[in-house]
């Protein structure tokens, strides 16, 4: 991930790095944390957002693919989008399956994805909050770029203490949802001070749902 504003093509694969920074690193852990629930427990509140039938959907910062499995098994096409290498060989082991397109690539730029089909749902769960003020100002446009109109987005916002050698910022709910109303999202669920699935008394989720504005709308 990058810094536009500022930084010149040598440094910006530093802060690239910097983003994932911990995640490579402590792989193994978080494999078996984030296999031990499940999608309806992370997604439940909001799930009802996506579309029952068959559809495109992009799941950036995949992780083990826990999501993405369970949303092929929904019937839907899903380009799973994770730029460590441990998780992506570890997610192809987990979840095999001809309905998931496992993708090298990350925010802010996605640059991969550039001139394919839009998808109807796009997922950015635990991810956001990885991105500096200007990143997420530039990616924004990128990921509502990649929603079909009528297209849902879904992106969960982490709140509390940032674990050691973790890259993370204090990002709120008002400024994400700003940020997506200038591309053309409506946010259409906003639950906050949600409890961590993980137990961490510390630590709350905001899960916020979108919409992609109808052509002529």
């Amino acid at each position: 991930m990058t810094d536009p504003e500022r930084d010149c093509e040598g440094h910006d694969e530093g802060v690239a790095a910097n983003t994932t920074a911990g995640y490579a690193e402590d792989a193994g852990a978080l494999i078996q944390r984030y296999e031990s629930v499940s999608f309806a427990e992370i997604h439940g509140p909001v799930a009802h957002l996506i579309p029952a039938a068959s559809c495109r959907v992009l799941d950036i910062g995949a992780g083990t693919g826990r999501d993405a499995a369970a949303l092929a098994s929904m019937g839907h096409h899903v380009v799973a989008v994770e730029p460590i290498a441990k998780f992506r060989e570890r997610a192809t082991l987990l979840h095999p399956s001809p309905r998931i397109e496992w993708v090298d690539d990350r925010l802010p730029d996605l640059a991969s994805l550039a001139g394919r089909e839009r998808f109807d749902v796009v997922m950015l769960t635990a991810v956001w909050m990885h991105l500096d003020e200007p990143q997420r100002r530039r990616a924004m446009p990128r990921v509502a770029g990649l929603l079909r109109p009528g297209g849902v987005m879904l992106l969960s916002l982490r709140h509390g203490p940032v674990p050691a050698g973790r890259r993370m910022f204090a990002v709120s709910a008002d400024e994400t949802v700003a940020l997506a109303a200038a591309d053309g999202l409506t946010a259409t669920a906003r639950l906050e001070r949600q409890a961590d699935i993980f137990g961490r008394p510390a630590v709350t989720w905001t899960l916020l749902g979108f919409e992609k504005a109808r052509a002529g709308s």
